[in-house]
């Protein structure tokens, strides 16, 4: 690895780390780096999980007082995910190579739509929030079914967590940001816990991933919704259609 190779991947993880508290995506600015500089997707891909955890647990630290109160939900919701992190970092560890490189190029086209669409699912979750009391009972299932992703894969999860929360909560967006950042944590948690013991991890490359990412989750928690939300959607965008290109040339 080359001074600048690691350089930019230090750069990628701040990136992600800021972005995941902030909303989430940031795998779609990790993952195509690492591609780029001739990682297998399957490696980059537990290397960058590994990387993330950091920027998640300063993101939350940065968030304490809007999680203040939502222990029990927290509990409840966090087995869920665990859960679903288990059975997603198995799966991605027991299919064929060949099987994540043919899945995730659809994961990521899913996530880049939600990237687009995220200023129209938070002006829905406002109204939707002025009218609903109570949360649903199959807001359980839906976070299973999303940590398994995360432990898959992940790349946008936080935007699918703030839109099953936002749908399913009456608490004002910031605290279910904070919920969500718990919650991609935990996945995160789980799955960098899996892949350090059975999987083939770049260990530098994770590194320089939680240094930036460390970093990142402090600068997301304090100021990072003052950061140009268009500016962020279009690379967000411009590296996912990258990393797609590159998964199925």
């Amino acid at each position: 690895m080359t001074g600048l190779e690691a350089a930019a991947i230090a750069a990628s993880g701040f990136a992600a780390g800021t972005i995941n508290t902030v909303v989430g995506s940031g795998t779609l600015l990790t993952f195509p780096v690492l591609l780029g500089f001739g990682y297998p997707p399957v490696q980059a891909n537990v290397s960058n999980t590994i990387g993330l955890v950091g920027g998640g647990l300063t993101g939350m630290h940065g968030y304490r007082r809007e999680l203040a109160g939502q222990e029990r939900r927290g509990l409840v919701l966090g087995a869920a995910t665990v859960a679903g992190a288990i059975v997603g970092a198995t799966l991605l560890l027991t299919l064929p190579p060949g099987a994540f490189k043919t899945i995730v190029p659809a994961f990521i086209a899913i996530a880049l739509v939600l990237v687009v669409a995220q200023p129209w699912l938070s002006k829905r979750l406002e109204t939707r929030r002025a009218h609903d009391v109570h949360g649903h009972w199959w807001t359980p299932l839906a976070i299973f079914v999303i940590g398994l992703y995360g432990g898959y894969f992940g790349a946008a999860q936080g935007i699918i967590l703030l839109a099953v929360l936002g749908l399913s909560l009456t608490e004002p967006l910031q605290r279910v940001n904070a919920l969500k950042i718990v919650l991609a944590t935990l996945a995160n948690i789980v799955g960098a816990l899996i892949f350090a013991v059975a999987a083939d991890v770049a260990w530098d490359v994770a590194a320089l991933l939680a240094v930036g990412s460390l970093a990142g989750g402090v600068l997301g928690a304090r100021v990072g919704r003052r950061l140009p939300a268009a500016v962020l959607r279009a690379l967000i965008v411009a590296v996912g259609i990258a990393a797609i290109v590159k998964l199925t040339a």
